[in-house]
């Protein structure tokens, strides 16, 4: 039983691990494009001042 749970934990933090590095990937694209990163959201230079 210790061993399933275990794999479980470690499967969750690897989700969790890749998901903030994507996250984070997105971001540096965005903003190398010359958007603007807004809560979560990329906002295109045709829409920045």
């Amino acid at each position: 039983m210790f061993r399933l749970l275990r794999t479980l934990i470690l499967v969750m933090i690897a989700f969790i691990a890749g998901m903030l590095y994507e996250r984070d990937g997105s971001k540096d694209i965005c903003q190398n494009g010359g958007g603007l990163w807004i809560e979560n959201i990329c906002v295109g230079p045709e829409f920045t001042q």
